[in-house]
Parts: C-alpha cells; structure tokens; sequence
C-alpha cells in the first residue's frame, strides 16, 4: 500500500473524505477529512484512543487497513458536511471517531419529521398554543439520531437545576431538539438528581443534590398532538436557556425565564 500522494494526485484530489476499514470483514471504522497527504497521517499517530488501537489490531496481523477515499475534488466546507453525513448514517457508537462531525446537530441526520417541522411556517407553536402549564428542555447536547424512547425520556427529565417552588405548578415537559418538540411528557413527581431508576445508559450520570429530574409518561394524545414535531424557535426568541417556563396565560409568557 502507497503511504503518501504524488504532487500530481494531491492537485487533483483537493479536499476529499476518507475511510478506514477493517480488511478482513470490510467494515469501516473511522470516517475523515483532509487534503494532501492527511489519509496517511494515522498510520503513524501515536495519540491513544480506539482508533490507534484498532491500526495496531489489524497491523499485529501483519496487515494494513483498507484506506478508500469516498469522495474528492471537493471544497473544504462540503468535505466537513460529507463526513459529517458518512458519521450519522453509520452511526458513532459503530466507529472510532470521537465527535459526529462538522455541525451535526444543525445540518445532521433527522427524521423528515422534524426537518419539516424545522423550516416550515405552518407548524410554528404559538403562545396562544399553549393549554397547560408546560416546561421546556433543550435537550440537543445530549440527542443523537437513534435514540430509543426510553433513552429521550432519560435525557429530558434529568437533571436540572430548577427551582422546584416553580417547577411543580409546571405539569407538561416538553423535549426539544434543534428547535422543534421531540416528545411530550406529562410530569408526575420532581425528585433530586440521580435518585430514581434509569432505563437506560444514563443511570448514574445525573447523581447531583443540586439538580432534579422528574419521572412522567408520555402525554395523551390530545396533549401530544398539540406539541409534538412542533417548532419553538420564536417563542424561544433566540435565549440560550436549558429550559424555560410557558404558563397558560399567554400574557405571561412574554416575560424572560430564568434557569
């Protein structure tokens, strides 16, 4: 196998994406971006990490891993997108990349759902919308496309620093990703951080005195269907709060929330 690119090739290829695979069972396991002579760069790094390990796996076998490039001739700001892309269809957890990829959560992998939701004008949640005392929770530093149910569910109701004298005239939770409502909760009891049971990976990641997270169910459909695939970005008007406070009373939702 070649270990770097001729000036000639490296005029031609430009920006490009890369993948690295196993050679015995073809499955890739690291998506990257680059130009030059990038591709060949971790065949000698020595930074630790699942990566380096998975090389020095396939070379203690007397092997290389199979390098393709997936695409090239491209700018710099497609490459980042195209990796990001080639990161969300096979799925993080299923390679040794660290991070998604270049603005993932804005441009990545979602459901048609919500990318209608996300740009449409017709389905824009308004205050005048709201029938219940609801709270809602950016949840987008957490999600990832794929999650299961109870995993959302996780992710959302814990935890919180929350002013619990508030929070409990509050019965409807609202998850929100990128913007639009991911899924409706209807909040049964408060309780503090890390100490009810976890359904999923998360089960002691939220242990913390100073935080709450709820334990709820999935509204009823006359609540669900007024929320759900719907988009709040005015009524966030651009706050950068984890969560914030929507009352019933339209007129009270003008005022800034406070976390």
């Amino acid at each position: 196998m070649i270990k770097k690119f001729s000036k000639n090739t490296i005029e031609e290829l430009q920006y490009y994406v890369y993948v690295y695979s196993d050679p015995d069972t073809n499955i890739p396991f690291y998506i990257g971006k680059g130009k030059g002579n990038r591709v060949f760069s971790h065949l000698s790094d020595t930074q630790e990490g699942e990566k380096l390990e998975k090389i020095k796996e396939i070379k203690s076998k007397g092997k290389e891993p199979k390098i393709d490039i997936l695409v090239h001739g491209v700018s710099e700001n497609t490459a980042k997108k195209i990796e990001a892309a080639t990161i969300d269809l096979l799925g993080k957890e299923n390679l040794t990349n660290k991070v998604r990829g270049y603005q993932s959560l804005e441009y990545g992998r979602a459901d048609v759902n919500l990318i209608e939701a996300k740009y449409s004008q017709k389905d824009e949640l308004k205050n005048e919308d709201i029938k219940e005392n609801l709270i809602m929770f950016k949840i987008s530093n957490s999600y990832k496309y794929g999650m299961k149910a109870n995993e959302i569910y996780d992710i959302t109701r814990s935890a919180w620093k929350i002013n619990m004298e508030q929070a409990k005239d509050f019965k409807v939770a609202l998850a929100i990703y990128d913007n639009v409502v991911l899924e409706v909760y209807e909040i049964i009891q408060w309780f503090k951080g890390g100490r009810t049971t976890f359904n999923s990976v998360f089960k002691d990641e939220f242990k913390n005195d100073d935080r709450y997270e709820f334990v709820g169910r999935i509204a009823n459909r006359e609540i669900r269907d007024r929320y759900i695939n719907k988009s709040v970005k005015k009524l966030y008007n651009g706050s950068s709060h984890e969560f914030r406070y929507f009352e019933k009373d339209v007129s009270k939702n003008e005022k800034e929330n406070q976390k």
